[in-house]
């Protein structure tokens, strides 16, 4: 899809769905399902930062989830490094774990409470089998190193850190496989803002610092502006809209992402920023509308709009938008 130039692809998603049943009141009924990711494809390049943003039930978490087959996808193809992870059994994909890992939303949800530090981490060195037992000790204190956390912490239980020292074994605990490519879902949205700074910050410095990659998952636009390389937009299970950060932000082109950008708080009280407002409340995933699925909110929308779904074409040089009136609302 991305003619970016001496890049390698790391992971290539193509046409991705997951879908999942709905119960229906009677045995009669045909079965419905929410279509929480329809047909989604983009390209992931080594080394560098997607950022996955929308609204609320859009998708991006499930489309993360269903990269790492955490939910096991209802159509479509992951590759990674070349490879289908679709198609490997169950022995295969766990060798596979090492190289992409996840760091989630809630850090106490996500880690043991009744393992230490310590136990977590080398339980997680112990399952890929990355570092030999002697040598793990010194490689944990090394890990607590890189995140910020002092020795001591290894003892300690997951309730006697506070949230952000808690993210921050949540990276520890990543880093320990030695992974490629770390999704990271809305990993700082738990957190208070001087806090999400150090986590950012923390994240840009370990990705340069061991060449990783980072499939960023937010609904913070702020966030997002910081971090990325380049953003993807969804709306519905669809995608919007893709292109470098720069370029998003400074000249979006789906009348959805310009909504998203105008909704953004300037933190100047003097200054107006025109808003875009959208009517009408998101559609059901379990009967989206025909179509382009951003035409019944959408103040540009025609009749066209409203009868044939518009493919994911490249407007401008890596900029890529999935709307019928793309060119003429550039202008």
């Amino acid at each position: 899809m991305e003619k970016v130039i001496d890049k390698k692809v790391l992971l290539k998603v193509d046409q991705l769905k997951q879908y999942f049943p709905v119960k229906t009141e009677s045995i009669f009924k045909p079965k419905a399902f929410v279509k929480a990711v329809d047909d989604v494809s983009f390209e992931l390049f080594e080394g560098e930062t997607l950022s996955i943003v929308g609204e609320s039930g859009c998708g991006k978490s499930t489309t993360g989830r269903a990269i790492l087959r955490l939910d096991e996808p209802t159509d479509g193809k992951v590759y990674y490094s070349g490879q289908n992870i679709l198609e490997l059994n169950k022995k295969e994909m766990r060798k596979l774990r090492g190289d992409l890992q996840v760091i989630f939303q809630d850090p106490f949800a996500s880690l043991n409470p009744r393992q230490t530090v310590k136990q977590i981490l080398n339980e997680a060195m112990a399952i890929q089998n990355v570092v030999e037992k002697p040598k793990r000790m010194d490689r944990m204190l090394e890990l607590l190193g890189y995140v910020g956390l002092p020795p001591e912490a290894l003892d300690r239980y997951p309730h006697e850190f506070s949230g952000g020292q808690r993210q921050r074994i949540g990276i520890a605990r990543a880093l320990a496989v030695d992974p490629k490519l770390i999704i990271c879902d809305e990993a700082v949205s738990a957190l208070d803002v001087s806090i999400q700074a150090q986590i950012l910050n923390l994240l840009k410095k370990l990705q340069k610092q061991f060449q990783l990659t980072f499939l960023f998952i937010s609904h913070d636009l702020s966030v997002v502006r910081h971090i990325s390389d380049r953003v993807m937009v969804m709306y519905l299970g669809k995608v919007v809209e893709i292109a470098e950060k720069k370029d998003l932000f400074d000249s979006p082109l789906h009348p959805y992402t310009k909504a998203l950008l105008s909704s953004i708080p300037v933190p100047n009280p003097t200054l107006k920023r025109e808003r875009v407002m959208l009517t009408g409340d998101v559609p059901s995933p379990i009967d989206p509308p025909t179509g382009c699925r951003f035409h019944t909110r959408c103040p540009f929308a025609v009749e066209n709009c409203k009868q044939v779904e518009p493919a994911l074409r490249e407007i401008r040089n890596n900029h890529f938008v999935s709307c019928h009136r793309a060119e003429e609302l550039a202008q």
